[in-house]
This record gives C-alpha cells, sequence and structure tokens, in this order.
C-alpha cells in the first residue's frame, strides 16, 4: 500500500467537505538556539540573510500567481471561397474558339459567437483573474507581514482544509535548507517529548517525521488540537468516538470553528494585555508571531453577536477552570497540612501535649463539660435574632481593647512569628454563621471579638498555656486542643489549630492560636481554604483530577486554552521552584493532559515540576507533595505503556512510606506474629488479652514521661521567665 492510499483522507477530499481553518504561528528554526541568549535575534531577517535567500523567497513564481490569457470572445473565424467562371473567345475577329475559365477568390469573415457562450467565458475569466488578484494579495500580505521576523524564527501555516503545513516566512541565514521543511501534506500529528513541552511531530505523505518545536507553548497546544480534528483522532490518538463519531460536515465544521474562535479570543486578550495577570509580562517573538483565522469570503468577519457568543462561552469555560483549578489548591493545601502535622508530631514534647486535655473542649472525649456560649440576657428574649446580634457586636467592640492588651502581654513574653486582634465580627456575618452551624442562635458564636497569635513551634504553644493559665486563668472559658491530637480529625481542609476563649467585659473572646508550620501553608488565607472544603466537601475525595470525570473532548480542549492562557506569562522551560501560582495551574493543566490523551505533555510537565519540588528548600525529593508528583508520572508512563519506569517509580514511593510507618507498624505488631519469634509471649498473650493494652499504656505513660521532662529542659533554656512574675496585666479586664 502506498502513503497515498494509507492516508485517512486525501486533501482533495476533504476540501470537499468542510472549509477548515489556518493557523500560523512562530517555530524554531533548529539551526539557533530559543529562547535567544541576550544580543541575539535583535536585528531582523531582511537585514543578516544573504540576498540570495531573500530573493529566493520573496521572487519566487508559480504558475498559480500568473494572471490567465483573457478569453476569445470575439467569435470565430471562417474561410470563404468564392469561383468566378468568365469565357475567353479566340480566332481573331470571328471569336470561333471559345473556352471557359476560373478564377478562385479566397477571404475569411468572423462568426458572431453565441452570446450565452460569450457570457460564460467572460465570467469563467473574471473567476480565475479574482482567485489569481487573491493569492497575489494573500503573498503579499505575508511577506509585508513576515517581513521581519528575528533570527531563528521560521513562520509556518498549517492548512486544515487541504491538510498541509507550509514555511511562508524567509529562510535565516544559518538556516540548513537540505532538512528545512517546506510543504507537506500531514498524515500523522503527535506530541513530541522535547523537554520545552512545546514540540509537535508531523509524519508526510511520504512517511517522512519532522519535528516542529514552537516559540510558544500556546501555538503547540492549539496546533496539537487543530491536527488532532483535521484527522479524527481522539483522547487516545485513535479515532474519535465521542468527538467526530457520526458527525455530518457542517457540524464538524462548526466544531473546529468554535474551538478556533475561543483560540482567537484567548490569544488577542493575551497579546493586548487584557488579561491582568499578564499586563507586566514582556511580549514574546512566539506572541507576535501567532495568530488563527478562519477561511471566509470578504465580508463574512465576525459579527457582534457572534463576538458576544464567544466571550460568553469564554467566560462559562473560565468559571470553569477557576473552580477546577481551585479544587486542586484546596486538595494540595490539604496535603500540605498533612505533611506539616506529620512532621510537627516528631518534635520531643508533642507526647506530653498529645496527652494533655483541653477545657471545656466539645472534640475531647474525656473532657466534657458545659457548652460555653454568650450570656443569655433577660432583655434578649423580647428582642430579635438580629437586635441580639447588634447588641453582641457592641458589647465585642467594649471587650476589644482589653483582648489588645492581653495579645500585646502574650506576644511582648513569647516573641510571637505574628499577631493579629479584630476586626470585630459583622452582624451579617455572625447571623450566617449561626445559621450554618448552630442552628441559627447567635449567643453560641464566640468569635465577635476575636484576636490570633501565631507560635513558633509546640514548646512555644505550650509556654503560652502556661501563661495563660498562670495569668488570668479564672477569665478562661474554653481550651480546645482537640484539633492537634493525633487520633482526633483535622477541621475540614486539613487544618489544625489551638482556641482559647475568655470572657472580658463579661463577654465571650477568642484567641485562635496557630502553630507556624501549619500556619505558612495559606497564611490568612487559611479560613478561606477552611470554608471552600467545607462549602465543597473537598475531604470526601483525594484526587482532584476526579472533578474532569465525564467531560467530552470539547470541554477538556477548551479547558486547555484556558489553562495556556493562566500560564502564558511563564512558559514551563522558565519556571522557578518559588513560582507556587504557576506550578499549580501546570499541576492543574496534567490533569487535562491525562483525560485528553496528551500523556507525553503530561510527562513532560510533571518531570519539571517534580524537579523543582525537590529544589524547594521547604519541600525535598522525599515530601508528601513530591511523592504526590511522581504518583502521576507514574500514570502518565503507563498510559505511555513505559511500564517498566512506571513500576519503578511506584516501588519508589511505596519504599519511602513503608519507612514511615515502620515504627507504628512494629507498635502494632500482631499476636501471630510474636507467635512465631517468642511462642512463649504469645501464649501469655492469649492467656491474657489485656497484657497487650496493658503494655501499650504503660509505654504511652513512659513517652509522656520522657516527653516532659524534654519540656522542662526546653522550659529551662528558653522560657525561665515562667517561673518568675506572670502578671499580664488583667485587673482591668475583670
Amino acid at each position: 500500500m502506498t502513503a497515498e492510499e494509507s492516508a485517512p483522507q486525501s486533501a482533495a477530499s476533504v476540501k470537499g467537505k468542510w472549509s477548515g481553518i489556518i493557523l500560523e504561528a512562530a517555530f524554531v528554526d533548529p539551526a539557533y538556539n530559543w529562547p535567544p541568549r541576550d544580543g541575539e535575534g535583535v536585528n531582523a531577517v531582511e537585514l543578516e540573510a544573504s540576498p540570495y535567500l531573500l530573493a529566493k523567497a520573496e521572487n519566487e513564481k508559480t504558475d498559480e500567481l500568473e494572471y490567465p490569457p483573457a478569453p476569445n470572445t470575439k467569435g470565430k473565424k471562417q474561410v470563404v471561397t468564392e469561383t468566378e467562371t468568365y469565357t475567353v473567345a479566340r480566332c481573331g475577329f470571328f471569336k470561333c474558339c471559345k473556352s471557359e475559365e476560373q478564377i478562385v477568390k479566397t477571404h475569411t469573415k468572423r462568426i458572431p459567437m453565441d452570446p450565452e457562450e460569450k457570457a460564460r467565458l467572460q465570467r469563467e475569466y473574471m473567476e480565475k483573474r479574482e482567485l489569481v488578484r487573491k493569492k497575489r494579495k494573500e503573498k503579499r500580505e505575508d511577506q509585508e507581514k513576515y517581513a521581519r521576523v528575528p533570527d531563528g524564527v521560521l513562520i509556518y501555516r498549517l492548512d486544515t482544509s487541504a491538510r498541509t503545513v507550509s514555511l511562508i516566512s524567509a529562510p535565516n541565514s544559518n538556516t540548513d535548507l537540505r532538512t528545512l521543511m517546506t510543504d507537506i501534506e500531514v498524515t500523522d500529528a503527535y506530541p513530541s517529548k522535547s523537554e520545552s513541552r512545546r514540540g509537535i511531530i508531523l509524519v508526510d505523505e511520504n512517511g517522512k517525521i519532522h519535528e516542529l518545536i514552537a516559540c510558544e507553548q500556546r501555538s503547540a497546544t492549539s496546533w496539537m488540537e487543530a491536527l488532532n480534528m483535521m484527522l479524527g483522532k481522539g483522547r487516545s490518538g485513535t479515532k474519535f468516538t465521542k468527538f467526530f463519531g457520526g458527525l455530518t460536515s457542517t457540524e464538524q465544521n462548526e466544531l473546529e470553528e468554535q474551538y478556533l474562535n475561543l483560540t482567537a479570543y484567548s490569544n488577542n486578550l493575551i497579546r493586548t494585555g487584557a488579561i491582568p495577570s499578564h499586563k507586566d509580562k514582556k511580549k514574546t517573538t512566539g506572541g507576535i508571531y501567532y495568530s488563527v483565522s478562519k477561511k471566509q469570503e470578504p465580508g463574512e468577519e465576525l459579527d457582534e453577536e457572534t463576538l458576544e457568543s464567544i466571550a460568553k462561552r469564554r467566560a462559562v469555560i473560565k468559571d470553569s477552570w477557576d473552580f477546577y483549578r481551585m479544587i486542586c489548591s484546596l486538595l494540595r493545601d490539604r496535603r500540605k497540612y498533612d505533611e506539616a502535622f506529620r512532621r510537627m508530631q516528631m518534635d520531643p514534647v508533642y507526647p506530653y501535649l498529645n496527652s494533655l486535655t483541653g477545657l471545656n473542649d466539645p472534640g475531647d472525649d474525656a473532657n466534657v463539660g458545659e457548652e460555653v456560649t454568650q450570656k443569655d440576657l433577660p432583655e434578649y428574649k423580647n428582642m430579635t435574632r438580629t437586635a441580639v446580634c447588634k447588641d453582641l457586636v457592641q458589647r465585642a467592640e467594649k471587650a476589644l481593647p482589653s483582648l489588645v492588651e492581653i495579645c500585646k502581654a502574650l506576644a511582648g513574653s513569647l516573641g510571637m512569628e505574628e499577631v493579629g486582634v479584630g476586626p470585630v465580627k459583622e452582624v451579617s456575618s455572625a447571623i450566617r454563621k449561626a445559621e450554618k452551624k448552630y442552628e441559627g442562635d447567635v449567643l453560641k458564636i464566640k468569635d465577635y471579638c476575636r484576636a490570633l497569635l501565631v507560635v513558633k513551634d509546640f514548646p512555644t504553644l505550650l509556654a503560652l498555656l502556661e501563661l495563660a493559665r498562670d495569668s488570668f486563668g479564672p477569665l478562661i472559658r474554653r481550651v480546645k486542643l482537640s484539633t492537634l491530637k493525633s487520633d482526633h480529625v483535622a477541621l475540614p481542609g486539613g487544618y489544625r489549630d489551638c482556641k482559647i476563649n475568655l470572657e472580658l467585659k463579661e463577654h465571650i473572646c477568642e484567641i485562635q492560636i496557630h502553630v507556624w508550620p501549619m500556619w505558612v501553608v495559606c497564611g490568612v488565607d487559611g479560613f478561606r481554604h477552611y470554608r471552600h472544603c467545607l462549602e465543597y466537601s473537598t475531604d470526601s475525595f483525594k484526587d482532584p483530577y476526579d472533578a474532569l470525570a465525564n467531560l467530552d473532548s470539547k470541554t477538556l480542549a477548551e479547558l486547555i486554552i484556558m489553562a495556556e492562557e493562566a500560564v502564558a506569562g511563564m512558559p514551563l522551560d522558565r519556571l522557578d521552584w518559588y513560582h507556587e501560582k504557576y506550578i499549580l495551574d501546570y499541576f492543574a493543566e496534567v490533569g487535562l493532559f491525562l483525560d485528553h490523551g496528551l500523556s507525553v505533555w503530561a510527562d513532560t510537565t510533571l518531570r519539571q515540576l517534580i524537579k523543582l519540588r525537590c529544589m524547594s528548600p521547604d519541600i525535598g525529593a522525599d515530601h508528601e507533595e513530591t511523592l504526590y508528583l511522581q504518583k502521576y508520572l507514574a500514570k502518565a508512563l503507563r498510559q505511555q505503556s513505559k511500564n517498566d519506569e512506571a513500576e519503578h517509580i511506584e516501588k519508589r514511593i511505596e519504599s519511602i512510606k513503608s519507612s514511615r510507618k515502620k515504627k507504628e507498624q512494629e507498635a502494632t505488631k500482631s499476636v501471630w506474629d510474636a507467635l512465631f519469634t517468642d511462642p512463649k509471649e504469645a501464649f501469655d498473650y492469649i492467656m491474657d488479652p489485656n497484657k497487650k493494652e496493658r503494655e501499650e499504656e504503660s509505654r504511652l505513660k513512659k513517652e509522656v514521661k520522657a516527653s516532659k521532662k524534654a519540656w522542662r529542659k526546653i522550659r529551662q533554656q528558653r522560657f525561665q521567665f515562667l517561673d518568675g512574675d506572670l502578671s499580664v496585666g488583667t485587673n482591668n479586664e475583670k
């Protein structure tokens, strides 16, 4: 079978089915570095290229650019022959001998052409001239548009109706003309394994493979999608089932046009600086030479109604991207909180802290006390809920100065990482919280008047609790420690903290105490993280990519446009370990790649993200976040049938997690494991079932005792002032 026979569809057959789209983009000349080093590419090609190359590129003539000869509309010529006969007499005067002679005369005359035929020829002639005029205009515009292309850049055009990729800019001075791809008919296309994540592999009609490296990532993604639609390829690189299966040519054309319009609209927003996050970003060569257009007749430009429809569609897809990205962010921060708490439990004082019980802590089963609420004053019986709430806000404002003084004293004694007081909760916010958490009871809200303290570590937290107890113990109404306990669940979203409620000016106030390793994950946005996790029940699932379930290929392709819009200001190969915003964007895009059959690009992106996480001083190679990325890398490798490498990664992840759990596994060794190591000990366990529990209880007591001893040592070294005068000026607060 020849290459032409094996091609999915010939260009001629495609032309009759849909009008197609045209994409033009800047690609890297293999003879040059990209991005250019400082000082390179400042001169235009027309200034540095040889006259021969320029003349060849600009003066190249083809038959399709020559005007056709004018048709003959004067009619056909006809040869007319006339014979004239006359008599010649001889024999002198008598003229008795006579003979006849003939003279043949020949001339031509023009037969008028049939008016209908004349009109047909004239019409065809004008149509051919108009076609040549359009092609000449396009060539002239191309020459003007790409007359000053920087060194190292080649402009290619993709025409999906003709299935061709053509070079439309002049070669560079160092271009290797022997390997330069100029014009091919595409029979197959797939992402390249280039580390830049901008590569596309094209297979021409002869089976030859060409690699194009785009200057911009969004060029590569939009071209890849257009090529897949052109070739009818779906998520796994095979024929579409959901996308093009059973579609008519009109439906296929409409689908292609919708994607094109959204791509062009997004690209224009980026180029014009209409996106706030990209206003101050430097425009690159790839951004300048990147365009998409629809093959259309003059006067068929998009009208205002169509543009408005495109803008609305983009707004819908943008909202979907923002929501999906938020889910990725929430679950990422949840993992960071879990990892931070895991490491915090390695603090030598943690077993002692873990053994403490709070005061009136509803989350601690061992310490069930009276519920702490605001005082239910007699006058509240005849007041509406809003009026009661307003009165509580006024009382909170009166108590706020006292809370400020206490926080200043605590911060001054312990050297807090961060301190914040207020503002007093608004009435509307209080009512919403009461409806969500307390069945509308505004008296159960304890943080009308609030403050936050951020302590460095667990020893500082223990010092603060001791200082608070000894300084203003009579004012304390509740100490909530339950979320910091190892056997208690965290708050929605994974956060853990300590809360102290105290009564000032007959009003319950709240001091939220945060530990720095937990606080640093989200900072002041931690409450927003908690609220969103509660609202969307994110603790019910672990994989953020589950949010993409049941999305069709069209929607996934449009979401990739939004992802590329989000990262347009930071290409993957320029990403650094501290670019958290962009790292999250790329992680979210990986999920789209995995679901859309672009596992090669998912692989490339994940390797770069893992590299950056290993470089981060706060994360490292064995951090839970790094292992999480490696899990998805294994998935991307399996999609590419690289099972051996995927298995190696999975074994490494399992090995790291096993070493973490080794200590816990040893502590929970079963009776039957002991049976093979010490039969007598196993027999004792069988005869005395509670022996294991008693030994575990004894072990915990010893661990707590050792931890308390460590705390006393740290207390002596860092917090000697706790043995002195602990007054923090609470006389005025009573």
